[in-house]
This record gives structure tokens, sequence and C-alpha cells, in this order.
């Protein structure tokens, strides 16, 4: 992606409304890193000027070299013939999604993702599956974290409930990875809006603020989780 080349390096102090972003989605064979595998991934470049119209996309078919999972196959549409005859190799296009995420770490653009943990752990799998250089730590946006901080509502917060939820129309259909890579992108400007203090977020307090905006949402939904009776998640936040 030669656009991550032209683009400008951000300082630390750059505020998260002003920030340039590289959205990332994939579609897997599966949930689990390590055993199953990414079969499409996508990238989108937003300057916040230009808006979606300037976005710069990349996008990759792989085969992943492993059965797809029928439920998962159902839900991103992908079968074990399709990623077969038309997938790119993952040595080659696992590696170029890495690198071009790498490139834009330099210029300090953070990588965007809804439930960012998710696609980065299968994209971390991936690269030591393939033996290819792993990713640097990212500076990372996290929207899913974010609305669980901000926004106090009820329901589900899938990316599709999340975008009705700030108005946003998707362009295309969800469980493909470029429409919910543009949608999750297009999720900043109105939480932005509607919540002041996200686009106040600078680059610089971005890991941090995420980081403890997740324990504070884990506290609670472990407080209701054992008010069921269910066992509480242990996970962290990258």
């Amino acid at each position: 992606m030669q656009a991550i080349d032209k683009a400008p390096a951000q300082g630390s102090d750059t505020l998260l409304c002003d920030s340039q972003l590289l959205g990332f989605d994939t579609e897997t064979t599966g949930t689990r890193a390590g055993k199953d595998a990414i079969v499409s991934a996508s990238l989108v470049l937003r300057d916040p000027a230009a808006g979606y119209q300037g976005d710069v996309v990349g996008e990759w078919i792989i085969n992943p070299h492993c059965a797809m999972n029928p439920k998962a196959s159902q839900v991103n549409g992908f079968t074990d013939e399709f990623l077969a005859q038309h997938g790119e190799e993952p040595t080659e296009a696992v590696d170029q999604v890495a690198r071009i995420i790498d490139a834009a770490q330099t210029k300090r653009i953070p990588l965007l993702a809804y439930n960012a943990c998710f696609d980065i752990d299968m994209l971390s799998a991936d690269l030591k599956r393939w033996g290819l250089a792993p990713l640097a730590e990212p500076l990372v946006v996290d929207p899913l974290v974010i609305d669980r901080a901000i926004s106090k509502r009820s329901g589900r917060r899938t990316l599709e409930y999340t975008t009705q939820y700030y108005g946003v129309e998707p362009h295309g259909d969800f469980h493909d990875a470029r429409a919910d890579t543009v949608a999750a992108v297009d999720l900043i400007k109105p939480m932005s809006t509607l919540y002041p203090q996200v686009g106040k977020i600078s680059l610089d307090e971005l890991m941090q603020w995420q980081r403890s905006a997740f324990e504070t949402w884990k506290e609670s939904f472990n407080e209701w989780l054992s008010s069921k009776g269910r066992r509480p998640v242990t996970d962290t936040w990258l």
C-alpha cells in the first residue's frame, strides 16, 4: 500500500479525532488463533480530512491450507474449494498485511479493528505458523472497547448493532472484511461527536486509556457473570 509511504508521520500529541487510521479486519476458518487461520483480510487507510471518499484499500483472499469450520463458512461464505482456487499463498499475503501494518506504525498511524484482540491474535498466530517476522507491538484503536466505556446502552455490541446505534451506514454486507473494516473506521467520527472526550484522546494516551477502560468493563461484567453463577472472564486487552 504505497499510500502509507506518502502519509505524513503523526506526533504523539495528535488527537484521535484528527488522526489517520489504518482499519483492519479478517475473516477466518474459525475462532481459535493458532488452530484456525485467516482467509480474507482488508486494510483501509483513512484520512479524516478526506473521509470515506479518500480511503485507500488493500484486500487479500488467502488459502489457509486448513479446512473451513462449517459454522464459519456459513457466516462469511468462504468454502475450501473457493479458497484453494482463488486464495493467495499465506507466506506472501499474510506477510504483506503485517508489513503494511508495521509501516503505518512507524508513522504512528494507529491500527483500528473492532474487537482488535481477535484480529491481531489471528494475524500473529498466522505469522508464527508460517515462520514470518512477528508484528511489532502496535498502537491500536478498538471501537468496541471505547464504546463500552462511553455508551451505557443495553443490548448487543456486535459491529452491526454498534454501527446502527451511531448512525453509520454500512458500505456492503457485514462479515465481508472490507465492509466491516470501513464500518469500524466510520465509527470514530460519530463517537467523537457524541462523546467529545473520545476525540480528545491523544495518541500518547490511547493505549493506557483503552486498557483502563477494558479493565473497568471487565470488573463490571464479571460482577454480572457472578450474579448468574457463571465463570468470570480473565482476558486482558493487548
